[in-house]
C-alpha cells in the first residue's frame, strides 16, 4: 500500500469526493486527506501552511469547473508559490471541450508539477496518479 503525508481533494461535487475517498481508502495510507470545495480555500491553505513550514500536499485531485476559484486560476496561483517538491496534480473533468484538455496539456509542459489528466466519473485511481514510478531503472 502507497504511504503518503497528505492528499488534497478540491471539487465542489461531494459525490465526486465521495468517490475519491472510498477509492484511496483502499490503495493509500494517508493520514491527512483535506477536501475543499473550490480552489482558493485549498490555496489559503497551502499558502498557510508553506508560511508554518508544512510540506503541500503530495497529490491533489483538482475539479476544473467550480465556483470562487476554477481549477485552471488555482494552477495559474499555484505556480506563482516558491514551492520546490514535485506534486501529483490529477485534474479531474466533466468537461468534452478539447480546449480543456489542451489548456492542461500547456500547464503539464510549463510546470515543474506532474499533472494528470482524468475524465469523470472516476471510477479508479492509478499508481500514478498518486506516485511517479521511475522507468529507467
Amino acid at each position: 500500500m502507497t504511504k503518503l503525508n497528505s492528499i488534497y481533494i478540491i471539487d465542489d461535487d461531494p459525490i465526486t469526493v465521495f468517490g475519491i475517498k472510498k477509492m484511496l481508502k483502499t490503495i493509500v495510507e494517508c493520514p491527512n486527506v483535506k477536501t475543499f470545495e473550490n480552489g482558493k480555500l485549498a490555496l489559503d491553505q497551502i499558502m498557510d501552511e508553506l508560511r508554518k513550514g508544512i510540506q503541500p500536499p503530495e497529490v491533489i485531485f483538482l475539479d476544473i469547473n467550480m465556483p470562487i476559484m476554477d481549477g485552471w486560476e488555482f494552477l495559474e496561483e499555484l505556480l506563482k508559490l516558491d514551492i520546490k517538491e514535485k506534486i501529483i496534480i490529477n485534474v479531474v473533468t466533466s468537461s468534452i471541450d478539447t480546449s480543456d484538455y489542451q489548456r492542461w496539456n500547456k500547464f503539464r509542459i510549463n510546470c515543474l508539477h506532474y499533472l494528470n489528466y482524468k475524465n469523470k466519473p472516476i471510477f479508479s485511481i492509478e499508481p500514478t496518479d498518486l506516485k511517479r514510478i521511475n522507468l529507467a531503472s
